[in-house]
């Protein structure tokens, strides 16, 4: 037993460490971007050596790696696939449940917000790491949704939904932003109500 626990014991830290130097990375990216963002800056977040990033991760390209592997991870706990077989009869019943979920948990997660908003302000290879791990996820997020359930002929259902979906996440960033778009309060749940109805009318303007 206690040569078990020997050997459990810096599995066990090593663990914590990669997750807080994971976490203290993400935050550390939610908050300032990129422009503040390297090995000496994330160790002093994390409270840790700068070297245990390049033993854990191999440098900033695999932390960001990683980060892009949460962001996989947060598409797929937050918006869990299954449960909705019953109710989703046509392809637009999809789409549209596809995006009053994305509003939603997308909405409640400020963390997430200011990360597609460095992600959709800034050019560079690490922010185009993040955007293409997101990307894929959001890809691979719809197809597992849509299971068996072919979209209309005829439709270029790849385009439409990437814009559905640009457009809800834009509109959430700029009423965390600004609580108003173009004219638009975005600052009560009435608003959000108001904007959820729209989103459903283009939905259905393209996916009847």
């Amino acid at each position: 037993m206690e040569d078990m626990v020997a050997t459990d014991a810096p599995a066990r830290d090593r663990s914590a460490t990669s997750a807080r130097i994971l976490r203290a990375a993400t935050e550390l990216l939610a908050d300032g971007g990129f422009q503040n963002f390297g090995v000496n800056a994330v160790a002093r977040r994390a409270g840790c050596d700068k070297q245990l990033i390049y033993r854990y991760y191999g440098g900033m390209d695999g932390l960001v790696d990683a980060i892009g592997a949460e962001l996989t991870r947060w598409i797929e706990d937050k918006m869990p696939v299954g449960g909705h077989s019953g109710f989703l009869l046509t392809y637009g019943d999809l789409v549209e449940h596809m995006m009053m979920l994305f509003i939603r948990v997308l909405r409640g997660d400020p963390l997430m917000q200011r990360i597609i908003a460095w992600e959709m302000s800034d050019d560079t290879p690490q922010v185009r790491r993040l955007s293409e791990a997101r990307s894929r996820a959001l890809a691979l997020w719809i197809e597992k949704v849509k299971g068996v359930m072919p979209p209309p002929k005829g439709i270029d259902h790849l385009a439409l939904n990437a814009m559905l979906l640009a457009a809800v996440q834009h509109v959430v960033l700029a009423g965390a932003i600004a609580q108003r778009f173009a004219g638009l309060s975005l600052a009560s749940d009435k608003d959000w109500d108001r904007v959820a109805q729209a989103v459903k009318r283009l939905v259905r303007g393209v996916y009847p």
